[in-house]
C-alpha cells in the first residue's frame, strides 16, 4: 500500500480542508443573489428558477461521472481542473448580458463543480489514516458548513456595497488561491492504481456500490438530510415573515444552524471512530425529526432559535458519521465513484426538496408544509434501522 505518511497527513489535511472551503464557497456566494441577477438580466420568475436549477441538473451527473475519473487518476489533477473551471465560470458570470448567457454559464459551473466535490472528499479520506476517518470527515464537514455560513454572509455585504460584478470577481480570486494551495498537495495516485486492479464497468460498478449496507445507510441519510434542508430554506423565510419578523431574523436562524453544525463535527467524528457510525446516524435523524416538528409550533424567535440549533446539532451529529461510512465501505480504487454518488445525492436532495416542499406548503400551508418536511427523515430513519438489522 502506498500509504500517506503521518507528516503528509499533518500538512495535507489542513491544506485540503482550506481548499474544500474555497471550492464550495463560490456556489454559496451565488445562491442568495442568483435569482436577483437573473431577473436583472431580463428573466421572468419561471426562467430565473430554471436558471438556478440548471446548476443542480448538471452537477448531479457530473459528480458521479467525475468520481469515476478520480478512481483512475487520483484526486489532485481533477481538483485543480475543477477549481480552474469554477474560476472561469465565476468570471463568465461578469460577461452575461442575457438570461440565455447566464443559463449557459450555470451549466458550465455545474459541470466543473462536479469535479470539486468528489475530489476533495476522496482526498480528505486519504488523509484520514487508519482509525481516524471520522475525524477527517469532520474536517470535511466543517469546511462545507463554514462555506455555507461565510458565503451567505459575505454575499449580501459585497453585493449591497459593490454590486454583482464584485462578488463574481471575488470568487475568481479565491478560487485561484485554491489552485495555488493545491500545488502543495502530493500528486499521488491511489494505492489501488499501483496494482492495476480490475474495475467493473461504470454502471455495474455503481450497482455494486448500492448493494453495500453501509453505503445504503450513508446515501439515504444524506439525501434525507439535504432534502429537508431544501424544504427549510424554502418555507422558513415565509414562516418567519408570517410571524412579523424580517430577513435579518432568517439570516440569524440560518447562522445558528450553521454554527451548531460546525461545533459538533469534530467531537462526533472522533466519537464515531471509537464507537461506530450507526448510533450518531440514528441520533442525528431522530434529532432532525424533532427539530422539524418543533419549527412550525415555535411562534417566537427564541423558540425558533432553539429549533434551528437542534437542527444544526442533528446535522453535526449525522454528517461525519455518514461520510465516514462511505470511506469505511469502499476500496481506494472505487472511492471516487462512491464519493461522487454521495455528493450527487446531496445536490439532488436540495434540488428536489426545495420545490417539492415549497409546492406542498403552497397547497396545505407553510406550517403544515414544515411539519410534512419531517416525513422524509422518518422514512430514512426506518430504512436505516431496517438495513442495519440485515445480517
Amino acid at each position: 500500500m502506498n500509504e500517506i505518511s503521518q507528516s503528509q497527513q499533518r500538512r495535507g489535511l489542513p491544506v485540503l480542508s482550506v481548499i474544500t472551503f474555497i471550492g464550495f464557497l463560490d456556489t454559496h456566494l451565488l445562491i442568495p443573489i442568483m435569482a436577483l441577477y437573473a431577473t436583472e438580466l431580463g428573466a421572468g420568475v419561471g426562467i430565473a428558477g430554471l436558471i438556478i436549477g440548471l446548476y443542480s441538473l448538471t452537477n448531479t451527473p457530473a459528480n458521479i461521472l467525475f468520481g469515476r475519473l478520480i478512481d483512475r487518476i487520483g484526486y489532485k489533477a481533477p481538483l485543480v481542473a475543477g477549481l480552474v473551471g469554477d474560476a472561469l465560470s465565476m468570471f463568465l458570470y461578469t460577461l452575461c448580458r442575457l438570461p440565455f448567457h447566464l443559463a449557459l454559464v450555470r451549466v458550465v459551473h455545474g459541470i466543473t463543480g462536479g469535479l470539486v466535490g468528489p475530489a476533495t472528499m476522496s482526498g480528505i479520506a486519504d488523509y484520514g489514516g487508519r482509525g481516524r476517518t471520522g475525524r477527517a470527515m469532520a474536517a470535511y464537514g466543517i469546511a462545507l458548513s463554514a462555506a455555507t455560513l461565510v458565503g451567505y454572509g459575505l454575499c449580501g455585504l459585497i453585493v449591497s456595497r459593490l454590486g454583482y460584478q464584485a462578488i463574481f470577481l471575488f470568487g475568481v480570486g479565491l478560487l485561484l488561491v485554491g489552485v495555488v494551495l493545491s500545488q502543495f498537495l502530493p500528486g499521488r495516485k491511489r494505492a489501488g492504481d499501483m496494482a492495476q486492479p480490475s474495475r467493473p464497468a461504470f454502471l455495474p460498478g455503481v450497482k455494486h456500490l448500492l448493494r453495500r449496507k453501509g453505503l445504503i445507510i450513508a446515501y439515504c441519510s444524506i439525501f434525507a438530510q439535504y432534502f429537508t434542508f431544501g424544504g427549510v430554506v424554502t418555507l422558513l423565510p415565509l414562516y418567519v415573515k408570517g410571524l412579523g419578523m424580517e430577513a435579518f431574523h432568517v439570516g440569524m436562524l440560518l447562522a445558528i444552524f450553521a454554527v451548531m453544525f460546525i461545533i459538533l463535527q469534530f467531537p462526533v467524528g472522533a466519537l464515531s471512530d471509537r464507537s461506530g457510525r450507526l448510533v450518531p446516524t440514528v441520533v442525528g435523524l431522530v434529532l432532525g425529526i424533532v427539530s422539524l416538528l418543533l419549527m412550525p409550533i415555535a411562534g417566537v424567535f427564541s423558540l425558533l432559535a432553539v429549533a434551528m440549533a437542534l437542527y444544526g446539532v442533528a446535522y453535526g451529529t449525522m454528517f461525519p458519521a455518514i461520510s465516514a461510512l462511505v470511506v469505511d465501505h469502499t476500496r481506494p480504487e472505487e472511492r471516487g465513484t462512491a464519493t461522487g454518488m454521495f455528493h450527487a445525492l446531496l445536490t439532488v436532495g436540495v434540488a428536489v426538496g426545495a420545490p417539492v416542499i415549497g409546492w406542498v406548503g403552497g397547497i396545505v400551508g407553510v406550517e403544515l408544509g414544515l411539519t410534512l418536511n419531517a416525513v422524509v427523515m422518518v422514512l430514512a430513519l426506518f430504512l436505516v434501522l431496517g438495513v442495519a438489522r440485515r445480517t
